[in-house]
C-alpha cells in the first residue's frame, strides 16, 4: 500500500469516528430542539466529552470557540473550556509506542524517570512529566499519532459545520475563518517551529523577571515531541481574587510579554 493510500485510509477512518462521536450529540440536539426539551448543560458536557475524545482540530476549534464572548451559550462555553487542559489523555501503551516512533526503541534509557500518567492533555497533544539523565526536571509534549491526517480530515468537515454555524448566528462571519484555523493548525503541528520560537521569545523577553520561557533540549525534541524544562506554574483564573497588587503584578508581565516583541521586532505571538 503506497503512502497516499495510507493517507487516505486514515482520512477514510478520521471521518466515520468524527460521524460518530458527534452524530449522537447531533441528533440529540436536533431532537431537543423539535420537542422543546432537554438539558442544555448535559448537552454541552455530552458534546466536550466527543470532541475530548476525536482530539484533534475540531476540539482545538471548541478551545476557540469557548474564548470568544457570546460565540456559544455559558453552558457550552464552560464545558468548552475544560477542554483546554483537562482532556482525557492517551494511556502508558500509546506513550511507549510513540515516544519509540520519535526517540528509538531505547528511549527509555535516555531519561532517569518518565511519568507513565500524562501532566495535561490537550487537543493535539499530552504532557508528561520527566526527569533528565543529569536529573533536570523536564516537560515531555508529545503529538497524537497521524495528526497530520486528521487536520486535513477535519478542516474538511468544518468546511460543512462553519456555514451551519453561520445559518444559526449570522453575527459570526465564518467564510475565512477556516482558511485562518487550517494555517495555523498546521504550524501547531510542527513542534520544531515552535521551539524555534520560543529560543526567540526567550532571547526578547529576558529581561523580564516574571515571565518564564522553558529551554528546549533538542537532543531529545523532534517534530513530534518537544521536551523542555519543567516549569511550575498555576492557572490564570486561580488569580481572579488575589490581592490588587499581585494582580497587577501579573497583569503588566502579561501585557509585557505580547507588547514588548511587537514593539521591538515586529512579532505578535
Amino acid at each position: 500500500m503506497t503512502s497516499e493510500d495510507n493517507r487516505f485510509s486514515r482520512r477514510v477512518r478520521r471521518y466515520g469516528k468524527v460521524g460518530a462521536n458527534i452524530g449522537g450529540v447531533a441528533a440529540r440536539l436536533a431532537t431537543n430542539r423539535i420537542t422543546g426539551g432537554g438539558d442544555r448543560a448535559a448537552n454541552a458536557a455530552a458534546l466536550a466529552t466527543a470532541l475530548g475524545g476525536l482530539k484533534g482540530p475540531l476540539m482545538k476549534v471548541a478551545q476557540m470557540l469557548a474564548t470568544i464572548p457570546d460565540a456559544v451559550p455559558a453552558e457550552y462555553a464552560a464545558e468548552l473550556a475544560r477542554l483546554q487542559n483537562a482532556a482525557p489523555p492517551m494511556g502508558w501503551p500509546f506513550v511507549r509506542r510513540r515516544m519509540a516512533a520519535e526517540l528509538g526503541p531505547d528511549w527509555q534509557q535516555k531519561f532517569a524517570e518518565f511519568g507513565h500518567e500524562a501532566a495535561a492533555a490537550a487537543s493535539l497533544g499530552q504532557v508528561h512529566e520527566a526527569r533528565a539523565l543529569d536529573g533536570r526536571a523536564l516537560a515531555c509534549k508529545l503529538q497524537y499519532p497521524d495528526m497530520d491526517s486528521a487536520v486535513e480530515a477535519d478542516l474538511n468537515q468544518l468546511k460543512v459545520i462553519f456555514p451551519i454555524h453561520k445559518r444559526m448566528d449570522p453575527a459570526i462571519i465564518t467564510d475565512e475563518i477556516a482558511v485562518e484555523i487550517g494555517a495555523r493548525l498546521r504550524e501547531e503541528l510542527d513542534y520544531a517551529r515552535e521551539a524555534a520560537h520560543m529560543a526567540l521569545y526567550r532571547s526578547i523577553l529576558a529581561d523580564i523577571d516574571d515571565v518564564r520561557i522553558p529551554d528546549v533540549d533538542d537532543s531529545l525534541s523532534t517534530r513530534r515531541l518537544l521536551t523542555m524544562s519543567w516549569e511550575e506554574g498555576r492557572p490564570l483564573l486561580e488569580f481572579r481574587h488575589a490581592a490588587l497588587d499581585e494582580r497587577n503584578r501579573i497583569g503588566t508581565a502579561l501585557f509585557r510579554a505580547w507588547w514588548s516583541p511587537f514593539a521591538s521586532v515586529g512579532v505578535i505571538h
